[in-house]
């Protein structure tokens, strides 16, 4: 599934800089005698050895062209080449060759290391958005919706970025103690929020005039891909995920998109959790960033098993789950844009077919209710 078919070369040629610029505003396109400028100057590869602003730049691209690097951290990593590698094959490129990555670089996803940060004025639904984030799920119960603990924590997420970025690019800033009105520095995402508005996802931008046919997760790699009409092949998109932490609770089989729900709400059964001892019966917890299956819901026809956004970004990939895939909120909303119910999802990887088929997890199952209104 993962060989690049001549198909994709027939895309690169379709998906010129013309056609793949949409909204030239949104998406910080140049002026022509701008753009001609900056597709003469040389665009340095990313990686160990490169600078911050370099490896920034070039995880802001392929963050905004649905290739995760990973959370952007400014830090070039498997994640990245891998995703790297991936989308330049996707438009028919080798990313080992220096003038294909160059050229990779300067038209297709286009990375613009001088312009890789950006102010942005912290608004009032960026406050709104910030609470209380009791342990007790008794409390958690009670609430009207589970919001940041912190505006570090919610910035950090709107931005794709780790904490840490987020703190670099603000020296000497007390973000939990920013207002509304006030202006920080932030990674230059692709499209930018609009100051004051909280979404983090939204209908994926896809860069290949491709509909999305299939999702494809390798519980080795911790990925998930997306790839459109089986007889082209062609990869959409390339995301990270967690997987369970327990092998044996992998599925042993292909799956089919049965349910689909955003913002979710979340049923906590008891039953799960046999560390929770104050709680005798079910729970439901409201929709939210911090609800245990974060934005975006994806159920399969495996009683308990989901793909779902997660509360905390920064551990994706690196603690397992107790059966379903976990991406970052961004990711999942993403994906949750270009998946539809009854789209196949192959589920690949050492020992996954080895798995009794239609095993479900023994820890919380994850059973959303209807997006809260």
């Amino acid at each position: 599934m993962n060989a690049i078919p001549a198909c994709a070369l027939l895309l690169a040629v379709l998906l010129s800089p013309l056609a793949r610029a949409g909204d030239a505003k949104e998406n910080g396109a140049q002026a022509p005698k701008e753009k001609a400028a900056a597709q003469a100057k040389p665009i340095p590869r990313p990686g160990p050895q490169a600078d911050f602003k370099t490896n920034l730049a070039w995880q802001i691209a392929l963050d905004g062209a649905h290739f995760s690097p990973g959370i952007l951290d400014g830090t070039w990593g498997r994640k990245g080449e891998m995703a790297a590698k991936e989308c330049a094959a996707s438009m028919g490129l080798d990313w080992g060759k220096n003038k294909d990555g160059a050229d990779f670089g300067n038209g297709h996803v286009k990375v613009d290391i001088d312009h890789a940060t950006t102010p942005y004025t912290v608004g009032a639904a960026d406050l709104a958005e910030v609470g209380p984030l009791p342990e007790d799920w008794n409390e958690r119960a009670k609430l009207d919706r589970l919001r940041y603990p912190t505006l570090h924590e919610c910035l950090a997420e709107k931005f794709h970025c780790t904490q840490a970025l987020l703190a670099r690019l603000n020296p000497g800033v007390n973000i939990n103690g920013l207002k509304a009105g006030d202006s920080l520095t932030a990674p230059n995402l692709r499209p930018f929020p609009k100051p004051g508005s909280l979404p983090i996802g939204g209908k994926a931008l896809l860069m290949r005039p491709s509909e999305p046919a299939i999702i494809s997760i390798n519980v080795v790699e911790k990925t998930i891909r997306v790839f459109s009409n089986p007889s082209c092949g062609a990869q959409l998109a390339l995301f990270h995920c967690s997987v369970a932490k327990d092998k044996q609770k992998l599925p042993g089989r292909d799956a089919v998109i049965k349910t689909m729900a955003s913002p979710p709400n979340y049923t906590f059964d008891p039953k799960g959790w046999p560390d929770v001892t104050n709680v005798d019966h079910k729970l439901t917890i409201a929709p939210g960033p911090r609800n245990p299956v974060g934005l975006a819901w994806i159920g399969l026809d495996l009683p308990g098993y989901g793909i779902h956004g997660n509360p905390k970004p920064e551990l994706i990939g690196k603690t397992g789950s107790h059966g379903c895939f976990r991406l970052t909120n961004w990711d999942a909303l993403a994906l949750f844009s270009m998946a539809k119910t009854g789209m196949t999802v192959e589920i690949t990887g050492a020992g996954s077919k080895e798995a009794a088929p239609n095993k479900a997890p023994a820890a919380p199952a994850s059973t959303p209710k209807e997006p809260a209104k």
